[in-house]
């Protein structure tokens, strides 16, 4: 298994902070309202970082990085209930605040960074993983 300090490649997926406990339970990833293109980016060993700009649909603003974990299957798969899913393996975290951490981080380092969260997944540098993972488990 990719070492989880050390991913290959690393995303960082926009959900908002009850979707992402729900997935950590489920121990899945779902994206996107449960469409498969973002999914279909991801491969196993890949690195997963959850980004919540809410806990809740029109709930408080939270702005934190959420949960943490390496992708483990090979394929997206439709649940069938009809939202498509891939299996993630999660490590125990804690969230980390976009404003304690943001600045140390390589994707926050453009002014427009977060209008490619719209898109709902962008790439994450493999150096933010660490670092993520650092202040999410400490």
């Amino acid at each position: 298994m990719t070492d989880i300090l050390r991913p290959a490649r690393a995303w960082l997926g926009v959900v908002q902070a009850a979707h992402v406990r729900r997935a950590v339970t489920l121990g899945i990833a779902q994206l996107n309202h449960g469409r498969r293109t973002n999914l279909a980016r991801l491969h196993r060993g890949d690195g997963l970082i959850y980004y919540s700009a809410r806990d809740d649909l029109g709930g408080r603003p939270l702005r934190a990085f959420t949960a943490l974990g390496i992708v483990t299957d090979d394929a997206p798969y439709q649940d069938e209930s009809g939202p498509w899913r891939r299996r993630v393996d999660y490590a125990a975290t804690t969230p980390a605040l976009l404003a304690e951490i943001g600045t140390a981080l390589l994707v926050t380092s453009t002014d427009d960074w977060r209008r490619g969260l719209r898109f709902g997944l962008i790439p994450l540098p493999p150096a933010d993983f660490t670092t993520l993972h650092t202040a999410m488990t400490t």
